[in-house]
């Protein structure tokens, strides 16, 4: 039988973690994803888990730790954050094009500079176009959910990419809440054991892994990730039904909140996705017909379904919280745009940037965002196509 136990984000993934039971599971210390390799690290101690933990001296390591894990056959993750995501740039392109299933906890936290330890998605989102799957966690329940899932989408035979979990840093991770943990065997006989496909340690079946890879084949090789990110999502949403049949709890790439009829549409990830269904709550009572879609899987972006549940809508805007400096807005927004191109009628969009480094965004100002589409709804034409909230002139 399940229980209910109150526990912050990061004991929540060292939860998960520790009913995955990884093989290995190398990692750094890091604000404020701390909490969750120290929460694991004594499940090992306390011989709670039979994981073989690598307590490496920077994130650069831990992350190549875990390709060489990995590709000799090992169920293997690890956690970081913000600049420790960013130390291990180099080698998370070399587990995406190695096709290592790896599963990695991402506490969101501003990249640096100036230092910051509190929450947005600059560093998650800068590493988007690395070949990692990406999902959103909203609250303590999802992150426990989207990891026992990103286990059994990692590791199908169609995928075999590393997928990244990610949840807001102190927002989520140091806030406790209500989560629903599952028994041990269930989880374990949800994900099963895990089998390479390819592991170097069978020497029955000799393979290389990143060889010097020239332009004879690198393409070809390249190619081959792309097409199994295009499988990805119906893995995904295979994995989520199966979810819910078994625990009764539902999973998509996306998830709409009161759509059915909705004129004005917010799209936001993560945490933000619970404030704005206060605001929706609030706005629907008083007459305004308002709406949410909170988008779960950012990598492999779900285009058509973006378009489809937002081809009602009078009017659109995209919360992001990281700012892609140079381009025509948020990231989000960017994929949101493009998922609308070759829609016949095209809802007006616009972007707000919001919560940098941590900063707060209240039910309030979500509520003067939805005022704002109401009249560009009625025709208004908006004074700025990208726009900031919440910050200070």
């Amino acid at each position: 039988m399940s229980k209910i136990l109150g526990l912050t984000g990061d004991e929540t993934a060292a939860e998960a973690m520790r009913q995955i039971n990884p093989d290995v599971l190398a990692a750094y210390p890091i604000t404020p994803q701390t909490e969750t390799v120290q929460r694991f690290s004594e499940f090992v101690a306390d011989g709670v888990v039979s994981t073989e933990m690598v307590r490496v001296e920077s994130e650069h390591s831990a992350m190549s730790s875990c390709v060489g894990a990995s590709a000799a056959g090992a169920r293997t993750m690890t956690a970081t954050s913000a600049n420790g995501l960013a130390l291990m740039w180099e080698i998370l392109y070399i587990a995406a094009s190695c096709r290592l299933p790896i599963v990695m906890v991402v506490v969101n936290r501003a990249l640096s500079g100036p230092i910051n330890i509190h929450c947005d998605h600059s560093d998650s989102m800068g590493a988007r176009d690395s070949g990692w799957i990406q999902i959103y966690s909203e609250n303590c329940q999802e992150v426990y959910d989207n990891l026992i899932q990103a286990v059994r989408i990692a590791e199908d035979k169609d995928v075999l990419l590393p997928v990244m979990v990610t949840f807001d840093g102190f927002i989520i991770s140091h806030a406790m809440e209500r989560v629903e943990i599952l028994e041990d065997e269930e989880v374990r006989k949800f994900i099963g054991e895990f089998k390479s496909p390819h592991s170097l340690l069978d020497i029955d079946n000799p393979v290389t892994y990143g060889p010097l890879d020239l332009y004879d084949y690198y393409f070809e090789h390249k190619r081959q990730q792309i097409e199994a990110m295009k499988k990805a999502p119906s893995v995904i949403r295979k994995v989520g039904r199966e979810f819910k049949e078994l625990f009764g709890r539902s999973y998509d790439l996306m998830e709409g909140y009161n759509l059915e009829d909705a004129e004005l549409i917010l799209v936001a990830a993560g945490s933000t996705a619970g404030t704005v269904k206060t605001a929706v709550d609030e706005l629907r009572e008083e007459g305004v017909k308002a709406g949410l879609l909170k988008v779960r899987v950012f990598r492999p972006f779900p285009y058509e379904e973006i378009a489809q549940a937002l081809r009602g809508a009078k009017a659109v805007a995209v919360l992001d919280r990281s700012a892609s400096f140079g381009a025509q807005g948020g990231p989000l927004f960017l994929e949101v745009r493009s998922s609308l191109f070759e829609e016949d009628r095209r809802s007006p969009v616009i972007n707000y940037i919001y919560g940098l480094g941590g900063r707060d965004i209240k039910v309030e100002e979500i509520k003067q965002v939805y005022t704002h589409l109401e009249e560009i709804a009625q025709g208004k034409k908006p004074i700025e196509l990208v726009d900031c909230l919440g910050v200070r002139e």
